[in-house]
Order: structure tokens, then C-alpha cells, then sequence
């Protein structure tokens, strides 16, 4: 099945300096960052970056500090501009807008989330909120109609008169996703927007914005460092490295097939078991003879099968679709090689 794309990226390049166009011909000759830096004085930010995200999925890309994740996003709405390279949504080329049309555009199909929040400290939560519309000519009742939808929705009922300086990280956060959502529209950027959260409000953030895609199914770019974050939220995920796309793929994919060394790095400390399905571990060869088994779904994860199998006091698991039908089987054997690599690492 084809996918339904909503955002290419094609060898976009960004080079960080005075003559960085004349330096375009050195990447695309295969020049890295650090030779480009050493010869040349300018800073390779994305090299050749080629990505493909689908229409209503979360879209988390990911990497480490400097890995050039922020600055891709920054890239695809044009807040910096690329060297080189196309940027198409809905098939139109965001790198061959005029001012006034790329205002226009992120007007009507993108929001954004940022980090340090980035709210108004003079205006209340109310305005806070109906400020992207304000953008977009919508004042009036029907502003605040719209915004205390989204107000109540991620829970700051009652706060809309307070000013920012009045709410917690949490709070302000829900301010700066209240306000994208109240903008409605197709494209939602969210750059590190958990990052600053203390570890159980981000949880709290995370779960919010899954229960609120489920029912809006918004394309989101979600830029973040934290592959546990990652592993949560993305239909999928593009990992970058030094300004290179190394992988995009399910979180299955990255965790069973590593495309290299700085991926198998990254995810060796992921417990794979709370986060594997069974559709990625099971096979398709059916024992000769099964005396007790108990069917697990193929989406259940690795932690949820072996329960089941420890459960009911069974040899295997019979994996099976959303229709009832058999599609594969795991054994304990099969487990224990998935959660090997955690072990090793553990010794």
C-alpha cells in the first residue's frame, strides 16, 4: 500500500556560513562536517537530507545534541533557510515561496510547539491561546469559543484569566499545545516541546498528546533527543547524525534492524520487551506439536506475552491478527533472544 505522503524533503542541505551556496558543490562531492569546518570555515548543519513523512502520523526525528534535528524542522517551515534542496507539502515547493506566501502557508497549514514555551508574559491564558488565530483574522466570540475548546481540553479549565508567570512548566506547556491546536490546522512542528518537563508531567504530556491525536490525526513533527520519548509516541522515527539522515523506520524496525553502529548504540539500552510487538519476534513455523498454548494479539508487546504465556502454564504463544486468524508463534526461547541484547549489556 502506497503511502499517503504529506511532507517531502529533498536533498536539503543547510551549510552555516558567508559563502555557504559556493560550498554546496564540496557536500554534494562528499565533503563531511568536520572537513568542511577544517577547509572551509563553514558548518555543515543537514547534508543531503532526504525524508519522506506521512500524512497523520507522529513523525518524531531524533538525534543527539548537534545531530541537526532542530534545525531540520527549522528547515521545513522556513524559519531558517535551506541552501539547498526542496521542501513540498501538498505539493507545494516551501523554498520557491515569497515572504507573503510562506506567511500566508504557515498560517493556514502549521503550528508550532516550542521548548521554552514562548508565551506572551503580559497576556493571559485566554490571549495566549487566541493569538494564532488573531493571526489568522479570527477575533470576537469566536475566538474565545475556540480556544476555551482547546483551554478545557488539555485540562486548564478555570486558569483562562491567569498570566503565565502564575502557572508551573506543565501548565505553560499545555498553554503553547492549547494554542497550536486552537490554530487547527494540518501540520503541527513540536521542537523539543517536553524537553524542560519534569519527568512525570512530561509522561502526563506525552499521554495528552497521544489521546489527542487519536482523535484529531494531525501530521505531527516531534523533534527530541530522548529515545524512550521516541519509542513512545512516533509511528515513526528518523534518526540523525552529524546533519546525516541514518535511519527512518518504525520503532520495531530501529530496534531489529539497526541500519549501523551509532543506531545498534543508541538503542542498546532500550528494554526491548516493553516495547517489541509480537508480529516482530514470532515466526512462522508452527511447532510440531503444541500440548498448551495461549493467543496473544500480534501487537501485544513481548512483556505481554510472556505474562500470558507464565500465566496459563504454556508452552507458546498462538500470535494472532485483528480477525482471529493464526499469523505466526513465540516460544520462551524466542523471547529470551529478543532481551538478549539487554543482558549482554547488563553483564
Amino acid at each position: 500500500m502506497t503511502e499517503d505522503i504529506k511532507i517531502k524533503i529533498s536533498n536539503l542541505t543547510k551549510i552555516f556560513g558567508p559563502k555557504a551556496q559556493s560550498m554546496v558543490k564540496h557536500v554534494e562531492n562528499g565533503m563531511g562536517k568536520e572537513e568542511l569546518l577544517k577547509e572551509h570555515r563553514h558548518v555543515l548543519g543537514l547534508n543531503q537530507i532526504n525524508l519522506d513523512l506521512t500524512n497523520k502520523n507522529i513523525e518524531v526525528i531524533m538525534g543527539l545534541s548537534g545531530s541537526g534535528k532542530s534545525t531540520l524542522i527549522r528547515n521545513v517551515n522556513r524559519l531558517i533557510e535551506p541552501t539547498s534542496g526542496s521542501i513540498v507539502i501538498d505539493g507545494e515547493d516551501l523554498t520557491k515561496m515569497n515572504k507573503e506566501q510562506l506567511r500566508s502557508f504557515r498560517q493556514r497549514k502549521t503550528a508550532m510547539v516550542f521548548q521554552s514555551f514562548a508565551l506572551l508574559p503580559h497576556k493571559t491564558v485566554m490571549d495566549n491561546v487566541c493569538f494564532g488565530i488573531y493571526l489568522q483574522g479570527v477575533t470576537g466570540e469566536e475566538s474565545h469559543t475556540r480556544a476555551k475548546k482547546w483551554i478545557d481540553r488539555v485540562g486548564l479549565t478555570g486558569y483562562e484569566d491567569r498570566y503565565p508567570s502564575q502557572l508551573s512548566g506543565g501548565m505553560q506547556q499545555r498553554v503553547g499545545l492549547a494554542r497550536a491546536l486552537t490554530s487547527d490546522t494540518e501540520i503541527l512542528m513540536m521542537d523539543e516541546a517536553f524537553s524542560a518537563l519534569d519527568p512525570l508531567i512530561r509522561s502526563d504530556m506525552q499521554d495528552l498528546l497521544l489521546q489527542l491525536q487519536e482523535e484529531l490525526h494531525k501530521t505531527i513533527v516531534f523533534i527530541t533527543h530522548d529515545l524512550d520519548e521516541a519509542l513512545k509516541i512516533g509511528d515513526k522515527i528518523a534518526i540523525l547524525n552529524n546533519g546525516q539522515l541514518v535511519q527512518h523506520g518504525t520503532s520495531q524496525e530501529i530496534l531489529m534492524t539497526p541500519a549501523d553502529e551509532y543506531v545498534k548504540d543508541f538503542v542498546k539500552k532500550v528494554n526491548r520487551s516493553h516495547v517489541l510487538h509480537a508480529e516482530s519476534v514470532m515466526t512462522d513455523s508452527k511447532p510440531e506439536k503444541i500440548e498448551s498454548a495461549v493467543k496473544v494479539n500480534k501487537n501485544d508487546t513481548i512483556d505481554n506475552v510472556l505474562c500470558e504465556i507464565l500465566r496459563t502454564n504454556s508452552e507458546c504463544a498462538i500470535v494472532v491478527n485483528s480477525g482471529g486468524s493464526e499469523v505466526g508463534y513465540i516460544n520462551k526461547k524466542d523471547i529470551a533472544n529478543v532481551v538478549k541484547p539487554l543482558v549482554d549489556e547488563a553483564a
